[in-house]
């Protein structure tokens, strides 16, 4: 029993060390601003640069690889993935003409996981997690350009998501990141919004602070819907 418990606990061990480098090469992705075609550092590369097993590396490169987000070339090694620009590429169209109907598939997709998020984070909710939020927040205020706004606004949205601890649909939600990220700047050029924006999240976080699971999906959710006014009612019939 005791040898079938510390197997147990090793495999355990080394998912979590997986799950841990799936979400800090997708932050690596993010942060250099990787695009479709780039390569990723080799397999030893990322080991050192993380202080991981080149067998993890291999377990996250695989995991990433499943879920569409890595191709795994002979000679080349991992490059981000092409699988999907299609199905993205579809939800928008020229810079300026975003689809009703796409932007609704996105927010729609927003909506599961942030909501889901957190109401799973709730019960372990910490104070220095809110206040993680609330900096974040700020970002917004500080942002000067439409772009600095977009990437705040993104990356306060994230820390939402990241709340609920799951590797797996953190890495879900970051592989839309660049759809998110051309919405938000589309709604921003229409109309600069940074301080409304604030507002918005700030009462979201305050939801959570105060465990309120049902102001927390209705403050949400009527965040995510207010972007529909900047989208071109003409749209639709167009497609």
């Amino acid at each position: 029993m005791q040898i079938e418990a510390a197997d147990s606990g090793a495999r355990k061990s080394s998912g979590s060390a997986v799950s841990r480098l799936v979400e800090r090469i997708q932050e690596m992705i993010a942060e250099r601003r990787l695009s479709f075609g780039d390569p990723l550092p080799t397999e030893r590369d990322l080991a050192q640069q993380f202080g991981a097993s080149r067998n993890t590396v291999r377990e996250a490169l695989q995991y990433l690889r499943a879920y569409g987000i890595v191709d795994i070339k002979p000679k080349a090694g991992a490059v981000l993935a092409n699988r999907h620009s299609d199905a993205m590429s579809s939800l928008l169209t020229l810079h300026h003409a975003i689809s009703p109907a796409s932007f609704r598939e996105v927010q729609g997709f927003r909506k599961i996981v942030e909501t889901g998020a957190g109401e799973a984070a709730l019960p372990t909710l910490t104070e220095a997690q809110l206040a993680d939020l609330d900096v974040a927040n700020l970002n917004i205020l500080d942002s000067a350009t439409v772009a600095e706004a977009a990437e705040a606004d993104y990356a306060f949205h994230e820390k939402l998501v990241a709340l609920a601890g799951n590797a797996v649909l953190l890495a879900s939600y970051r592989y839309q990141r660049q759809t998110m990220l051309e919405l938000m700047r589309l709604g921003k050029e229409t109309r600069f919004i940074n301080e409304e924006t604030w507002r918005d999240h700030q009462a979201i976080v305050e939801a959570l602070r105060a465990k309120d699971r049902i102001a927390y999906a209705y403050l949400l959710s009527r965040h995510l819907d207010y972007g529909m006014r900047f989208v071109r009612p003409t749209a639709d019939r167009e497609e």
